[in-house]
């Protein structure tokens, strides 16, 4: 059985300042700029940030989770 998800292609190097809509808003919002990405020593992210474009509030997210075309457009739309 394969996997018929549509998936967003991501570089997680590429992830700081990216701009993405949420399918279905969060807390009424659906635009958002990642605003923190770390990585490990072996350039593995640890930790992804994103912060909603108008009111400011921060969510931490999986970014594998952006990789969700379901959930997730990349740019703002």
């Amino acid at each position: 059985m394969t996997d018929t998800t549509p998936k967003n292609q991501i570089n997680p190097r590429k992830l700081l300042q990216s701009k993405w809509t949420a399918v279905e808003p969060m807390d009424r919002e659906k635009h958002f700029l990642v605003t923190e990405v770390e990585f490990d020593e072996e350039g593995t992210v640890t930790y992804c940030e994103l912060e909603a474009v108008i009111s400011h509030k921060l969510y931490p997210i999986n970014w594998q989770d952006l990789k969700d075309a379901s959930r997730w457009r990349q740019g703002w739309k």
